[in-house]
């Protein structure tokens, strides 16, 4: 309702297809404007004679345009003078007739002036809304097509790292490269999957849910399921979003690689919201790790990249051993980090 009165205001003074409507419409407002006086002759005390015709005028002004304000003014003014301002026995006017239609005057151009400068500058807030309207769409349409080339470009040097895998017959390298590759891949599906041209965010639950499918699925094993738990509706800004998901993905696939190596298991991802602080659980039901194991210390290169990213976001990132067998993997991230 509200904007609808903004835009309404917006459109003011109003063009009419013919400019003769507005001044009939003035007309007709100066009539009102008459008949209300004369019908209040009686309540009203001697004098008064400009009362009702302030808000013609005013009215003219601010649907019409400053002319027709201009014109509805100086028939009211003729209306109160004809018909509530008695004539002097010596005929012309005396100074208190003088001095009320001074009076008028300035008061009907102060108003007409102040309408017609507050209509400038509406027309003025207008188009520039509507330029900044346009410079968004147009950042918004870079910013799309920049996020779609860079995941783009990801997909492409992945692609490039697997074709020279063919060529590698060294395990490690050749293994170097793999990772490299999925890794890189994986940072494309991620920044695209979560662009938000609006910028509120997209839902964890379910962005996750798929993250972790998609992670499962590239494994190549049909024996592991992950389960999703996060609070509903919670959202996050990409900048926080993507290095989660891509702890999220080194998480699962090392408890994949390393703790489900070779038999089925279950993988249970949690995320928890306290008072704007975020706590990530990856846990697994496989082999586990020994009670002494320290991430700067292991061979998995993934854990590593997570733990960076979990400084990143000044965070705390560590993988433990669970009491009831496998592995848990915990991020915890301050309030300020969102």
């Amino acid at each position: 309702m509200q904007r609808t009165n903004e835009r309404f205001v917006e459109r003011l003074p109003l063009v009419l297809r013919r400019p003769i409507y507005a001044y009939l419409l003035s007309v007709f407002f100066c009539g009102i404007a008459l008949a209300l006086r004369l019908s209040a002759q009686r309540f009203l005390p001697i004098g008064y004679p400009f009362v009702s015709f302030f808000p013609a005028v005013i009215l003219s002004t601010f649907l019409f345009g400053r002319r027709p304000g201009i014109f509805s003014a100086i028939l009211c003014g003729l209306l109160s003078w004809y018909f509530f301002i008695p004539s002097s026995p010596q005929g012309g006017f005396d100074g208190a007739v003088v001095l009320a239609l001074i009076f008028y005057a300035a008061v009907v151009a102060v108003d007409i002036a102040l309408i017609h400068l507050m209509q400038r500058a509406n027309f003025n807030l207008a188009v520039e809304r509507e330029r900044s309207r346009a410079l968004a769409e147009n950042r918004e349409l870079l910013f799309h097509e920049l996020q779609h080339r860079v995941s783009n470009n990801l997909q492409v040097v992945a692609a490039m790292l697997s074709l020279q895998r063919r060529h590698v017959d060294h395990e490690l390298a050749a293994r170097a490269l793999d990772d490299a590759a999925g890794r890189l891949a994986l940072v494309g599906r991620i920044s695209r999957a979560l662009y938000d041209p609006s910028d509120e965010g997209q839902d964890l639950h379910a962005f996750l849910t798929k993250l972790t499918a998609d992670v499962v699925q590239a494994s190549g094993r049909e024996d592991i399921s992950v389960s999703v738990s996060a609070p509903p509706g919670l959202t996050l800004e990409s900048h926080v979003a993507v290095p989660l998901a891509l702890i999220v993905a080194e998480a699962v696939s090392n408890a994949i690689e390393h703790g489900l190596p070779h038999r089925g298991g279950s993988i249970d991802v949690t995320l928890e919201d306290s008072s704007g602080a975020l706590s990530l659980k990856i846990a697994d039901d496989g082999r586990g790790i020994a009670p002494d194991f320290e991430i700067d210390k292991g061979s998995s290169i993934g854990l590593r990249i997570a733990s960076a990213l979990a400084v990143q976001l000044s965070g705390k990132f560590g993988l433990h051993p669970r009491p009831e067998g496998g592995a848990l993997v915990r991020l915890d991230l301050p309030a300020q980090a969102r």
